[in-house]
């Protein structure tokens, strides 16, 4: 029998990639969606009919159960979350119930239906925050410096805690920045690209940024889903920081952004102080040793290729949509 995963955050950047991971490696793939009015399939609606849907939400815990019960999944991908760092500062309450306590249901759930499921927990390179040591290692002190970062430790720690007191065989992925034209649009990578490509295409004439100087440790999407499968194909569970080990500012990503369109950034970004956090993340920067040696995982995509990728992305898009207008 092939064997089942159900992934939470199905309809998101990683769990479309994941899923398309998965589905080639012979899986059924389940995936977890709340029943909401504005739920958008579009990353996943190429695959969509060969994955199944079931609903669920990560503050009931009853519908966890259920899901679980129905869909007998061997393994489960805690991929759902509030994910965006700047909406936290003002939705604190509803990120700690989603990213915080959600995790706690679906663990809850799990020791409950069936403690041999394996489990994955997207954690965060957020948790970090106020770096107290660099790079950054499985055994950095943690000082989150956002509500989702705090949020995102408490998950963390809580499938530490399952793990240690149930024995499941719950992982956690301490992910950094890792991005693609599936990213949505109010994370700054993605807010450069389709912009650059809106520029370009004489439809605007300037990007507003907030820190130019703000330094990332930024992979590619499609990469990093690869280490999470991995991660639950060990004997032992276990935590891992998945990164490219390597830095880079928003400025840089600017300078290749605009640079692939034949654009100077110094002519079309605007520094906007509205763009800056109440509290700024230092220099995040993850050490990968661990899941290079245990996992025999590494990222296949550069710096360069992933800004380019993302550009060339929302160039087509962006051109398909405006050909699509011409001939209405």
């Amino acid at each position: 029998m092939a064997p089942r995963a159900l992934i939470t955050g199905i309809t998101g950047q990683d769990g479309s990639y994941l899923a398309e991971l998965l589905l080639e490696k012979g899986y059924e793939v389940i995936g977890m969606v709340r029943r909401s009015s504005t739920t958008n399939f579009e990353r996943i609606a190429h695959i969509q009919d060969r994955i199944e849907l079931a609903p669920g939400d990560l503050l009931d815990e009853a519908s966890l159960i259920h899901v679980l019960r129905e869909h007998r999944p061997d393994e489960v991908y805690n991929l759902a979350a509030q994910s965006f760092v700047q909406t936290s500062f003002n939705q604190p309450v509803l990120t700690g119930e989603i990213t915080g306590l959600g995790v706690t249901r679906l663990l809850d759930a799990i020791r409950l239906v069936d403690p041999d499921i394996r489990f994955y927990q997207a954690s965060s390179s957020e948790m970090f925050g106020k770096v107290q040591e660099v790079p950054q290692t499985e055994g950095t002190p943690f000082y989150p410096r956002s509500p989702y970062g705090v949020a995102k430790l408490y998950g963390h720690w809580i499938t530490v805690n399952y793990r240690e007191s149930y024995g499941l065989h719950a992982s956690s992925g301490i992910l950094f920045n890792h991005e693609s034209s599936r990213r949505g649009h109010e994370f700054v990578t993605r807010k450069i690209t389709h912009t650059v490509a809106r520029i370009k295409n004489g439809l605007q004439q300037e990007l507003r940024l907030g820190n130019l100087e703000a330094q990332r440790d930024w992979g590619f999407a499609g990469d990093y889903v690869e280490a999470m499968y991995l991660m639950l194909q060990q004997d032992e569970p276990a935590d891992y920081v998945v990164a490219t080990g390597q830095t880079h500012s928003v400025r840089e990503f600017c300078e290749i952004a605009f640079g692939r369109v034949g654009l100077k950034w110094e002519d079309h970004v605007v520094i906007d102080e509205k763009f800056f956090r109440p509290a700024e993340v230092d220099l995040l920067i993850g050490d990968p040793i661990k899941a290079r040696t245990v996992l025999g995982w590494k990222p296949h995509t550069t710096f360069e290729q992933l800004v380019t990728r993302m550009v060339d992305d929302d160039l087509a898009l962006l051109n398909g949509e405006l050909d699509h207008l011409h001939r209405r």
